[in-house]
């Protein structure tokens, strides 16, 4: 992979991944989602390579995917047969691989390879509907197991030089994960993750707060409006955090690109430019 900078700083983008491999099997409750997905590339810049932080892979300490040739690791259950036969045989990068430890070394955030990681479905799901030729080389990072929202921030941070090499950054978690209430039908489920998802808005778009102010909120977020029935666990909303740290560095703010519901949920996707 070359080091010689690019002209402009590639883009970092979060986006919600849906249920399962349902974005993929023409679902009803995803069809906004998945037509989201499928449009979002048009208007980016062609990528040398693609990180996903992925929502689906916790670890002790920051992991990458180092293999070559990755694999398919069909992470969920109880969907139809074709639903593992998915192929996606975008190549890996170990020197990506390696530049990721490199950057979060010299950030003194410890991290480790993995030559064995597959793409899980935080990462083939959105990928075969946003770059379907799979002729993009594609690394994976994991979250950390502590969930600590001023850690993840601080991956992104660190990961803030791969704009300048024409990496995409993407995180893949969802901007509401409570499982229960997707299948619910409770009537005030919506307004709910309105509540959240207008607090997030503001907090990554808002011109009126600075990147202090930014990065306080995301660090204390479950403060947020009904931030715990959004998400009663961290995992999906934490690659956001990544995004943020790494697109706030040279971008005062995201952009929301995306606004739609997910069984009556509301979720969002952002862009840093």
């Amino acid at each position: 992979m070359s080091t010689t900078k690019t002209t402009s700083l590639m883009p970092v983008l979060f986006v919600p991944h849906g249920g399962g491999p349902m974005p993929l099997l023409g679902e009803e409750n995803h069809r906004e989602l998945a037509s989201f997905l499928q449009s979002v590339s048009t208007d980016l810049p062609r990528p040398e390579a693609i990180l996903v932080i992925t929502a689906h892979w916790e670890e002790d300490v920051a992991t990458i995917s180092s293999a070559s040739a990755p694999s398919m690791f069909y992470d969920y259950y109880g969907f139809p047969p074709e639903t593992y036969k998915f192929k996606y045989p975008a190549a890996g990068n170990p020197e990506l691989a390696q530049m990721v430890a490199g950057l979060l070394d010299a950030a003194g955030i410890k991290s480790q390879l993995d030559p064995k990681r597959d793409f899980d479905h935080g990462t083939f799901v959105p990928l075969m509907l946003m770059y379907p030729h799979a002729d993009i080389p594609v690394v994976q990072l994991s979250l950390l197991k502590n969930l600590n929202p001023a850690a993840h921030i601080a991956l992104g941070e660190a990961l803030a030089p791969l704009r300048e090499q024409g990496v995409l950054i993407v995180g893949s978690g969802m901007s509401f994960h409570n499982m229960q209430a997707f299948f619910s039908g409770t009537p005030t489920t919506q307004a709910r993750s309105e509540q959240f998802e207008s607090w997030l808005t503001d907090t990554l778009t808002s011109a009126d707060l600075s990147q202090i102010e930014k990065k306080s909120r995301l660090t204390d977020w479950k403060t947020a409006p009904d931030a715990r029935f959004c998400h009663p666990r961290d995992e999906h909303l934490l690659p956001l955090h990544v995004c943020f740290g790494a697109g706030s560095v040279a971008s005062a703010s995201a952009v929301k690109i995306f606004s739609g519901l997910l069984f009556s949920t509301k979720i969002s996707a952002y862009l840093w430019l």
